[in-house]
């Protein structure tokens, strides 16, 4: 989790930006219970930072001077893009970036002009991103640790947790760092193998910098290893469907590798052959496609489907009606 500083100057910023914030919504924007909360506000109130408590319901706190920086100005453009990266951010399984991402948009919302405060909280409140569910992490700061190592270029120790194997310890130098089909991967060298391989964050536990330096092979590009690496893993799964659209979709998959390079023109649209390594999410993205599509195989995915469609029939309430069960 993040550390007590950092939420504490969390709060701070919420603060100058709000005026006035009670416990529990300053509780509820940090993931903190109001207890912690107070503990905060006397940090604040140890280094000097002078806070007013006012008790009773409409009561919270507030500072007795803000701290004013020059106005920051943004173009609607880069507000926009500021303002959907930060919705993206809280969605990309960072346990320990909730505080963090609210104090950055409270330093942003308090150095911007007026109008252009009121129309990045108006994204933050009318915009939704929405990623698939990840799995458990096993380690919270594996992302934050294997960054500053790739950054640094230094070797990293950790611990593999294979589904086919014991835990094994492993040293790699982590070249990058990729985000794709709802999970994050390092791509590096092991040493342990002497060659590339493509590890699954939430598969890491006991990520630490190790002092050994390494070089970076020039213009590496570790999404382009991933999508290679997903291709040839023996777990995954072959799949194939028609979607009924024909080319001038083809920018919809701009963001999707494992598309834009296996679309085919058949009849009825366009024919998709590649591979996944998790039907769930194979699943949840096909959910999201504005057109229709056939699932040619396997069965995994129709039934994955099947699973997903039933679930979002549930959440709208018509527990009645009888499970979709297709061919």
């Amino acid at each position: 989790m993040a550390g007590p500083t950092t939420r504490v100057l969390a709060v701070l910023e919420l603060l100058q930006t709000n005026g006035q914030m009670g416990g529990a919504e300053l509780a509820e924007r940090l993931s903190v219970d109001r207890r912690t909360i107070r503990r905060y506000i006397t940090a604040l109130e140890d280094i000097g930072v002078p806070i007013v408590t006012e008790q009773g319901r409409y009561g919270g706190y507030r500072l007795v001077a803000g701290f004013k920086l020059p106005p920051m100005m943004f173009t609607d453009e880069e507000t926009f893009a500021v303002s959907l990266g930060l919705l993206a951010a809280s969605q990309l399984g960072l346990t320990n970036a909730a505080p963090a991402i609210a104090s950055v948009q409270a330093k942003l919302e308090r150095v911007m002009p007026t109008n252009l405060k009121r129309r990045v909280r108006s994204i933050s409140e009318t915009t939704q991103v929405f990623l698939p569910q990840r799995e458990p992490s096993r380690d919270d700061r594996a992302l934050e640790t294997l960054t500053k190592a790739t950054e640094a270029m230094r070797t990293v120790g950790l611990i593999y947790h294979s589904p086919q194997h014991d835990p094994i310890a492993r040293r790699i130098d982590p070249y990058g760092l990729v985000f794709q089909q709802g999970r994050w991967y390092v791509v590096g060298f092991c040493h342990l193998r002497g060659a590339m391989r493509s590890f699954r964050l939430d598969r890491i536990s006991g990520v630490h910098l190790l002092a050994d330096p390494f070089i970076r092979p020039d213009h590496f590009d570790a999404a382009a290893f991933l999508s290679e690496s997903l291709m040839s893993w023996g777990p995954t799964h072959e799949v194939s469907l028609v979607l009924h659209t024909d080319h001038s979709a083809a920018a919809y998959f701009d963001n999707h590798s494992f598309c834009t390079d296996q679309l085919e023109q058949v009849e009825g649209g366009l024919l998709l052959n590649t591979r996944t390594d998790s039907f769930e999410w194979f699943a949840f993205w096909l959910a999201q496609l504005p057109f229709r599509f056939t699932v040619l195989k396997p069965d995994g995915l129709k039934e994955a489907l099947r699973e997903h469609a039933n679930q979002l029939i549930a959440s709208c309430g018509h527990a009645s009606l009888h499970p979709i069960d297709m061919p």
